[in-house]
């Protein structure tokens, strides 16, 4: 059988009562006794030192994260380099969250990988889907993108959208749910 964390990033069922969960509380136990000293932090050096203790790898030297940053467990999100994290983010990553080089997360974005099921009797169950945002991004101030959702190169998401289906590369999508308000023409400078 493969362990809970491969069950969870595979958005397979996992019960609150499974015999591993136990696995899973110690991980975010730890992350909620690591997160006060990361939002402590008196400078970015300071933050993104703390936010690797967290997520478990070296956040690059050319990445920013503004406190106060939430997360329930920390040890699925990897971010590239040149990414920029506004304040006030909440990244739930059990189903793990991937951020390529030079994304934009703007103030009190919500990046959420974790589900129940609809079924009250399996409501307790979590079913957990990746979220991928490719390189280039924009996620506008308070964003929600839910879970399994890719946002494609270049693309914009406006502010208070909340996303449910992937973004293809170079739009705009706004509103609830989210759709394509405009397509983003190429550079040539």
């Amino acid at each position: 059988m493969k362990d809970i964390f491969h069950r969870l990033k595979a958005g397979e069922l996992v019960h609150l009562d499974d015999p591993e969960f136990y696995r899973v509380d110690e991980v975010v136990h730890r992350t909620i006794a690591l997160s006060p000293l990361l939002n402590a932090s008196t400078n970015i050096n300071d933050a993104r030192s703390k936010l690797s203790e967290i997520i478990g790898s070296s956040l690059d030297e050319s990445t920013t994260v503004f406190t106060p940053f939430y997360t329930n467990f920390g040890r699925f999100i990897d971010i590239g380099k040149h990414v920029f994290i506004n304040h006030a983010c909440s990244f739930l990553d059990m189903g793990g969250i991937t951020l390529e080089d030079h994304v934009l997360i703007g103030p009190r974005v919500n990046l959420v990988t974790e589900n129940h099921p609809l079924s009250p009797s399996e409501r307790r169950g979590m079913l957990c889907q990746p979220i991928l945002i490719k390189q280039n991004a924009w996620i506008g101030a308070g964003a929600t993108i839910l879970p399994g959702v890719t946002i494609g190169e270049n693309a914009v998401v406006a502010a208070g959208a909340v996303v449910a289906k992937d973004v293809p590369d170079n739009v705009v999508v706004a509103g609830v749910p989210a759709k394509i308000v405009k397509k983003i023409g190429h550079d040539h400078s």
